[in-house]
């Protein structure tokens, strides 16, 4: 247990130590460590992702991967993260900023993050500068990565080499499913289960906005009377574009603020078959006969035909 804490504690300050040195400080406030620490296993009995829980909106994304794989052999599955790089989020500060996406890969027990040294040339270069890592000592058949820049990384790209049941008895020749999730942008719900600026806030009370105030950060401080004179007063955070104005009237759960929530999260699901080099020497070995007595059933025919014709002749 211990392990696990000061594994997942490595994990945090090395996604930190990334992100700020490798892509510039970013304002983000879903890293996947916050999933780490609040879920054993981040796929649910009902198959969701853990990430849906922070990244309330949903977006799709695409999973490319091979059909089949060898053992011991090193292969890419890409998480597509498409979105509009024209759109630009709330950073935490209230700035505007571009988005961020981040990413996660859920293979079949047996299969792992590749080590470093079988990673061709090619996947290093595109994966420069971003941090892929396991999710826990427990789970290192799960993988994680982000929050990285948007806008030069749509597709995560996750070299992965396939176990070898010729050494662990555990591991099969069958049809595995793995689940992919990618998200991009903030979160709208902090691991603390409270909202972030990244939301719509609505009024607390139904009554009439008697003033709307600005403090030096930025923050809107919104009162709301009601018709019995009950005072209340609500902060909508800073960087926010707000939908009323003093001396209108709102209903209860009204929308004060434009919705600032330009990402969110979608999650995918696919098969891999971990294929027996014995059959596919025996599919080729096959496929020769059926094409060598295709061969002799032609020239057979042939040698028939001369015959039959040579008959004729006499």
């Amino acid at each position: 247990m211990a392990t696990n804490k000061f594994f997942k504690s490595l994990l945090f300050a090395l996604t930190i130590a990334i992100n700020l040195f490798g892509f510039g400080i970013q304002d983000s406030s879903a890293y996947p460590v916050f999933a780490q620490q609040n879920y054993s296993n981040p796929r649910a009995a009902n198959g969701k992702l853990a990430c849906a829980n922070c990244h309330l909106n949903q977006k799709a994304i695409e999973i490319e991967a091979p059909q089949a794989v060898l053992p011991n052999s090193v292969f890419e599955v890409e998480i597509k993260v498409p979105y509009d790089t024209s759109k630009q989020q709330i950073g935490a500060n209230g700035k505007s900023a571009d988005l961020n996406v981040g990413g996660i890969l859920i293979l079949p027990k047996g299969f792992k993050l590749a080590p470093k040294s079988k990673i061709p040339d090619a996947v290093k270069v595109k994966n420069k500068g971003v941090f892929i890592a396991p999710y826990s000592t427990e789970f290192d058949n799960i993988l994680v990565v982000g929050p990285i820049a948007g806008k030069t990384h749509q597709e995560l790209i996750f070299p992965v080499i396939s176990p070898d049941p010729e050494k662990n008895s555990d591991i099969k020749y069958l049809t595995y499913p793995f689940y992919a999730g990618g998200n991009r942008g903030r979160g709208q719900v902090y691991p603390t289960g409270d909202k972030s600026n990244v939301n719509v806030f609505g009024a607390t009370q139904t009554g009439q906005i008697t003033e709307i105030t600005t403090s030096n950060n930025g923050e809107s401080n919104i009162t709301i009377v009601n018709t019995a004179g009950v005072k209340k007063s609500q902060i909508i955070p800073a960087g926010l574009t707000l939908t009323v104005k003093q001396g209108e009237i709102v209903k209860t759960d009204q929308p004060l603020n434009v919705d600032p929530n330009a990402g969110g999260f979608g999650q995918e699901e696919s098969e891999i078959v971990l294929q027996n080099p014995i059959r596919i020497v025996g599919y080729l070995a096959f496929c020769f006969c059926v094409l060598l007595t295709q061969v002799f059933l032609v020239l057979k025919k042939k040698q028939f035909e001369k015959v039959q014709a040579a008959e004729l002749n006499f």
